[in-house]
């Protein structure tokens, strides 16, 4: 049976994604990264079957269908437009991220270049209109990588235990934790791994968090099944998680500090049940926002890829609004002046999410009246 509960935690997650970068209010934003990216991991993770320990080849093509093909898909679409972006203004090389750092036209030789670890590496994605594509990369490792690193640990313990299932999944994690650990205080890189793999592994990490979960989940369910227990706890986690954003910020930062790593687990974990727990209580209602979220969550996608560039019709209606220079279209995320002050990020945030999702409709709108003209000309479908 389909599970909504985790639909509606995506779509709460990507929302939040898209508030975050639209520079909504400091305190706000620390609290959302605490634990938005590793929801993504975690919910992946939920969906793993140990199936494909005996059917990797399925597992694989599955992850290079869902992630690495839209990556490469998309990722050559905005650098084939890179350029073209400076033409039309939406880039410019006076403004660009908030430490002040700018981008530039490309040249035929780094066109290429781009083209090649686009392929090769999942990198050379345009940082200023695809800023969120290394989250691609960092589920497809993570997946791929937890897969390899289960199957090789199980395979070692069932020789000596047969309560390999029990044991392995902790063992994957705890050895994900111990090497990001290493990783981070020794300020070591996975040279082969864009950025050098800390997102990856902590995402493998979360992602191996999720399976176990899945694991307890109907145990959870029947636990929390009151709302006088699972409100305290909801609240619980709120304020601890805040308490984390405050005073031991952390992200899934490719640049995180050995504090920083030790300081993500808590806060990431309890937020995703936190979310978990609000998703149930939606999943148990009727309704628009019921329907609206497992919609969002079913199509994170698009809104992953499209959702900086949506930024840009709020953002030209901030030039006008405060009649700034209309090269400003080109700050990344979204335009920094007066962000901490006014409520423009409300409006990227609905734009961020909606424009998105209302081109997914239209797609779909559209296909499905081209299945119903071919049934009915009795054309083959294709």
């Amino acid at each position: 049976m389909r599970n909504t509960t985790i639909s509606i935690a995506k779509g709460i997650a990507i929302i939040l994604m898209v508030i975050a970068h639209a520079e909504a209010p400091g305190w706000l934003c620390r609290f959302i990264f605490e634990f938005h990216m590793p929801l993504f991991f975690i919910t992946a993770g939920y969906f793993f079957s140990l199936k494909y320990l005996n059917d990797e080849a399925t597992f694989v093509k599955k992850r290079v269908k869902g992630l690495y093909w839209p990556f490469v898909k998309w990722a050559v679409f905005f650098l084939i437009i890179h350029n073209w972006m400076f033409d039309l203004g939406i880039l410019n090389e006076t403004f660009g991220n908030e430490a002040g750092g700018v981008t530039h036209p490309y040249s035929w030789h780094q066109m290429q270049q781009n083209l090649w670890t686009i392929v090769t590496a999942m990198g050379g994605y345009d940082a200023f209109l695809c800023g969120a594509f290394w989250f691609f990369r960092g589920l497809f490792v993570a997946s791929i990588l937890y897969l390899i690193i289960y199957k090789v640990i199980d395979a070692g313990i069932s020789r000596i235990s047969k309560k390999s299932l029990m044991i392995t999944p902790y063992l994957v994690c705890l050895l994900m934790l111990l090497l990001c650990g290493w990783k981070t205080y020794e300020g070591l890189r996975v040279i082969n791994l864009i950025q050098g793999g800390y997102r990856d592994m902590m995402g493998c990490f979360f992602f191996g968090c999720g399976f176990i979960f899945r694991q307890f989940v109907d145990a959870y369910h029947k636990a929390t099944s009151r709302i006088w227990v699972s409100l305290p706890m909801t609240l619980v986690c709120v304020v601890v998680v805040y308490l984390f954003s405050e005073y031991l910020t952390a992200n899934m930062n490719w640049r995180s500090t050995y504090t920083q790593f030790l300081s993500l687990p808590v806060p990431a974990l309890l937020g995703f049940l936190m979310t978990y727990n609000v998703s149930r209580w939606i999943d148990h209602s009727k309704g628009l926002v019921k329907r609206f979220l497992v919609y969002t969550g079913d199509h994170t996608l698009n809104i992953f890829i499209f959702h900086i560039v949506s930024y840009k019709v709020v953002s030209l209606l901030k030039i006008w609004y405060y009649g700034l220079d209309p090269r400003q279209i080109g700050c990344h995320m979204v335009i920094h002046d007066y962000s901490q002050q006014d409520l423009f990020w409300i409006l990227y945030t609905v734009a961020g999410v909606g424009i998105p999702l209302l081109g997914t409709w239209l797609s779909e709108m559209i296909k499905a009246r081209i299945r119903e003209y071919r049934a009915s000309s009795g054309s083959p479908a294709r």
